[in-house]
C-alpha cells in the first residue's frame, strides 16, 4: 500500500481511508503495509475464512453503491471497492492489525458474520460495532459469507509476501496466499 492508495486495476487506485469508512486514523494503522483482494464470482465458494488468527476489535458498516465487482467493472469504475456497500471487520493479529473488508455487488442478497448474522443497514451512515465479549476466530475458520458473489479486500498493517498468483486464478480454502 503506497501512500495510503490500494490499486484496483491497471491504472485505478482508491484510497485506504475511504475503502475503511472514512476514518483517517484507522487508514493510518495500515500506511506501508500490504494488501489483497479476492474476487468471487457467482460460481464461487461464497464464504469468507480467516487467513490467520485474530480477535474483533470492531466492525463498521459502510453503506454505498451495488455496482458489480467483475475484471470488466472494476477495470472501469473508478474507486469500486470504496464505494459499494461494505462491511469492514478490524481484527488484531499477531502479525499486527488486520481489515477484513467484505464488499457488496450488484447481486449479492447479503452479508452475514459468524458473530452477527445477516448485517441489516439501519441508516444511510457508517455504524460501528463493538461486542461486548472478545471474539477470536483461529486461522482458517469462517468469519463471514456472502449470499452469492462479491470481493473481500485484506489489509495487513506490516508487510506480507503475497504468493505470486495471477490476477484471475483461482484459489482455494487453504491454498497459501502468503507469509
Amino acid at each position: 500500500m503506497q501512500a495510503g492508495q490500494l490499486v484496483q486495476a491497471k491504472g485505478h487506485t482508491y484510497s485506504a481511508q475511504t475503502l475503511l469508512g472514512g476514518d483517517t486514523a484507522l487508514a493510518e494503522e495500515f500506511l506501508g503495509g500490504s494488501f489483497a483482494t479476492v474476487y468471487l464470482s457467482p460460481r464461487d465458494y461464497h464464504r469468507v475464512h480467516m487467513p490467520v488468527t485474530g480477535t474483533l476489535r470492531e466492525m463498521i458498516y459502510v453503506p454505498g453503491r451495488l455496482f458489480s465487482v467483475n475484471q470488466a467493472t472494476a477495470n472501469y469504475v473508478p474507486g469500486l471497492f470504496a464505494r459499494n456497500e461494505r462491511l469492514v471487520c478490524i481484527f488484531d493479529t499477531e502479525h499486527g492489525p488486520m481489515a477484513m473488508v467484505l464488499v457488496g455487488a450488484m447481486i449479492v442478497a447479503a452479508i452475514e458474520t459468524v458473530w452477527s448474522g445477516q448485517v441489516t443497514p439501519l441508516s444511510g451512515h457508517p455504524q460501528r460495532m463493538q461486542f461486548g465479549q472478545p471474539i477470536t476466530l483461529e486461522k482458517g475458520a469462517e468469519m463471514g459469507r456472502f449470499k452469492l458473489g462479491s470481493t473481500v479486500v485484506m489489509c495487513f498493517a506490516n508487510q506480507v509476501n503475497f504468493a505470486d498468483i495471477p490476477p484471475g486464478a483461482m484459489v482455494q480454502m487453504g491454498q497459501t496466499l502468503g507469509k
